[in-house]
């Protein structure tokens, strides 16, 4: 395996970042999931670490995140490029203006976008350095980001845990690559190395992983989420715009648990607290999973996990050759 990352075959690209990233897997941030002790783990061995802005539930928590992953990666003579933090950039969210003071005063490296691509963030990001990459799920809105100036797309397509949307992973990923140079990170039941070695032999710079990760000892998630991870099938994942208001992957025991149907869901956006007990919540109470759940059967630490998909990337590549 390759153990660093070129940016010579794309001069668009910046070539100062991801150099050092022995792994191409961009663990992505997952509310309420991702926390600091995921990142730094995920830094530690060789792969790119993410998390929300609004897993801290404050802005100044949010900063002393920040200071806490750039101490321990320091601790650990990790590559300080190799973390990213989600921003909700759509006017419903209070704390962007905030939070993107706080990515640009700590230098975060690189800043994953979703709901709306602005060229004002991309400019403030780019200003010190760090790098844009906005989530789509189709070819209109990833030409509205081109426009907007970002550095990389995430493709989050059919079978991404959470909000996704419904194309094949790898058309979308052909139909995007064809217009657009900058890295591209795939999502859509990525789980294993066998997986990123197939997003990187068409065209992705990443696999982005999301599900896989919370069934790891240093993920926020509870044992309870993570043992329901272990225990589902694909047919246990339920695409529904009922608890949000777009459409996304949840596990069904979970809706079960929550007193509802899967089979039967509202059309429109479940009121919490009127139509479902107000102790109830989407993504605390019912949880999101990708198509990738049958790849998961147990949990463990992300060095381990590291480990077991960059040989299973290997053996891939090894049976491509042959």
């Amino acid at each position: 395996m390759n153990k660093t990352l070129s940016s010579e075959s794309s001069p668009s690209k910046p070539s100062d970042h991801f150099t050092n990233v022995q792994f191409p897997v961009i663990a992505a941030p997952m509310f309420l999931s991702s926390g600091p002790e995921l990142v730094i783990a995920c830094c530690a061995n060789g792969m790119i670490g993410s998390f929300p802005a609004l897993n801290q539930r404050t802005s100044a928590g949010f900063s002393d995140w920040l200071d806490l992953i750039k101490s321990e990666l320091e601790i650990r003579g990790c590559n300080q490029k190799t973390y990213g933090v989600n921003l909700i950039v759509h006017r419903s969210n209070p704390r962007v203006g905030a939070d993107l003071e706080i990515c640009v005063e700590h230098e975060v490296p690189l800043v994953i976008t979703s709901l709306g691509a602005n060229a004002e963030v991309v400019e403030a990001v780019n200003g010190y350095g760090g790098l844009v990459f906005h989530d789509v799920t189709n070819l209109r809105h990833a030409r509205s980001a081109m426009r907007a100036g970002v550095d990389g797309l995430v493709l989050v397509a059919n079978g991404a845990g959470g909000h996704g949307g419904t194309a094949n992973p790898f058309a979308l990923l052909t139909e995007i690559r064809s217009e657009f140079d900058g890295y591209i990170a795939l999502a859509g039941a990525l789980s294993n190395g066998a997986h990123v070695a197939a997003a990187r032999a068409a065209g992705a710079d990443f696999a982005y992983i999301g599900t896989r990760f919370i069934a790891t000892t240093e993920c926020y998630s509870s044992e309870d989420y993570k043992n329901m991870l272990i225990e589902a099938a694909l047919d246990d994942i339920v695409y529904t715009a009922s608890f949000s208001g777009v459409p996304g992957n949840y596990l069904r025991q979970s809706i079960e648990l929550a007193g509802l149907d899967p089979a039967n869901l509202p059309e429109k956006k479940i009121d919490f607290g009127k139509d479902l007990d107000s102790e109830k919540h989407a993504w605390k109470d019912i949880w999101s999973a990708g198509h990738g759940v049958s790849d998961i059967h147990e949990v463990l630490t992300v060095e381990q996990l590291s480990k077991k998909m960059m040989s299973e990337y290997e053996e891939a590549v090894k049976r491509v050759i042959l």
